[in-house]
């Protein structure tokens, strides 16, 4: 199987993964008796796995001289062409629905963004909502596994900052089991170490919440979106969760999977909970978390005095879970909104905060996660040159301390994390600018463009007081909006590199 493996390009193998993917809504549509719904995707199976073999024929004795070349360009191919072929079944089981609305849908689903064109969550029968939850932890785990394989070796996705000049790649964070000169090799280790824990991490999830009271095809669905940060959920994604608290705690658990790399790429030894805690991302997540809640709490606590609320204990304790969750799923752009955020706004009679909601999203989670946004990696390199900038003004001849990597990081690293957030700020004013030639107002493009390129798709439903939606959007607002997605989940440094002409130089 890897001999095979090591052949074939790895378009073609995506894509036959994919096409045997669809098989399960196949099966679950049939264990429903929605043969109608069933039908496309078996078919569609059957299609694509041939396409799949006769590609692979094709392909079988091609070799490339610049594999790590071709495989950022299928990364690319990946999310903007692999949605057309996911699209075909959703297209035939959902007649009344335009192609280019199901291939959004797809292009959302695949880069872990969760926004939606359907409004009306009934409109979508369950197997459909089990093919875009499936889609998007299957982009996840695309995401985790280019992350290690394609982009660490590159020095992109976040590792410029962390990987000092030279060093090699096993200080970004992964070992040397994982490594291999062979690109494709790397790939297939690579994949071979995340995917048990990335399918077992979801389906312990998933038994957890059904075990809490969730009901099983919801538990699902929710731990496809966890685990994959997309925020893709039965209903319509910026409705609050109705699990109950002890089904939100334990996806607030499961959301730091999305904070750290070290949660899935470290071994389950006794020294896996002390690395974690010293690991910087963590660290400043938790800052985050801790801060940012408490703060909102006493938004909502002086607000209560002006209507006489404040006494009321249980819904004070409601609104400070509420911040505490709703900040780490917006901060690992998952999305989710918990069921007591409401009870929040109905104990003080105040607005919800959705810019900061917008910039927890912007910062992101975590490097080699499915997390989207600027990365906390990156904005903890810029808050380490900032304090050592503000200690050379007192101390103007001191030298600073961390040894040689953590000098790196508050040099080199802080020079090229801002480059990247001034290149994130760049990319947000151009989507801007194109969705305002496309007939949005300045809001709804400052809200569009933020949740887009954050990965974020549930944002939009939650900054204006939930006045906006991805379905009324002109084709051409849908458009710009999926490749800003594409831009947001690749990053602008993986497509600025693409253009470099010694990139394609033989």
């Amino acid at each position: 199987m890897q001999h095979l493996l090591l052949r074939l390009p790895l378009f073609v193998s995506i894509l036959g993964i994919a096409s045997l993917g669809m098989l399960i809504p196949a099966l679950h549509a049939l264990a429903l008796d929605l043969h109608r719904t069933g039908q496309p995707f078996l078919y569609a199976s059957i299609l694509f796995c041939v396409l799949t073999a006769l590609l692979g024929l094709a392909t079988w004795t091609v070799t490339s001289a610049r594999p790590a070349r071709d495989q950022l360009v299928t990364l690319l191919a990946c999310f903007l062409g692999l949605p057309v072929v996911l699209a075909v079944p959703f297209r035939e089981a959902l007649p009344d629905a335009s192609f280019f609305n199901v291939y959004f849908e797809m292009v959302s689903s695949i880069t872990t963004t969760g926004a939606s064109v359907f409004d009306t969550p009934d409109r979508l029968s369950p197997p459909l909502h089990l093919w875009r939850g499936l889609v998007a932890w299957f982009g996840g785990f695309v995401i985790l596994v280019a992350a290690a394989a394609i982009l660490a070796p590159m020095n992109l996705g976040g590792f410029e900052v962390l990987r000092p000049r030279g060093a090699p790649v096993n200080q970004a964070g992964f070992d040397q089991s994982m490594q291999s000169t062979d690109p494709k090799e790397r790939l297939i280790r690579v994949a071979g170490r995340i995917l048990p824990i990335y399918a077992v991490t979801t389906a312990g999830l998933w038994l957890l919440l059904v075990l809490s009271g969730v009901a099983p095809f919801e538990a699902l669905m929710l731990a496809f979106s966890t685990l994959s940060t997309s925020g893709i959920v039965p209903g319509r994604p910026a409705d609050p969760l109705n699990t109950g608290v002890l089904a939100e705690l334990l996806i607030f658990v499961f959301l730091f999977v999305a904070v750290s790399r070290q949660t899935l790429q470290n071994d389950l030894n006794r020294a896996f909970f002390p690395r974690l805690m010293d690991d910087r991302e963590m660290r400043l997540a938790l800052v985050f978390v801790t801060i940012l809640p408490v703060a909102l709490f006493l938004r909502h606590w002086i607000g209560a005095f002006e209507i006489s609320e404040e006494g009321d204990l249980a819904q004070g304790i409601q609104a400070l879970w509420g911040g505490i969750f709703t900040v780490l799923s917006f901060l690992s752009t998952t999305g989710f909104v918990s069921g007591d955020w409401a009870a929040a706004r109905d104990w003080s009679a105040l607005p919800t905060p959705g810019l900061v909601l917008a910039g927890l999203a912007i910062m992101g989670g975590g490097v080699a996660t499915t997390a989207g946004g600027v990365k906390l990696l990156r904005v903890y390199a810029l808050y380490k040159h900032g304090v050592r900038e503000m200690s050379r003004l007192v101390h103007p001849s001191s030298i600073g301390t961390a040894g040689r990597l953590g000098r790196e990081l508050r040099r080199e690293g802080a020079l090229l994390a801002w480059i990247f957030f001034m290149l994130f700020a760049v990319s947000i004013a151009g989507v801007m600018v194109l969705l305002a030639a496309a007939g949005l107002s300045f809001d709804e493009s400052l809200v569009f463009a933020v949740a887009s390129l954050s990965t974020t798709g549930p944002l939009a439903g939650i900054v204006l007081d939930g006045s906006l939606s991805f379905a009324p959007l002109s084709v051409a607002a849908k458009t710009i909006i999926c490749g800003a997605m594409v831009l947001g989940r690749l990053e602008t440094l993986a497509i600025v590199a693409l253009f470099n002409p010694d990139f394609w130089r033989r």
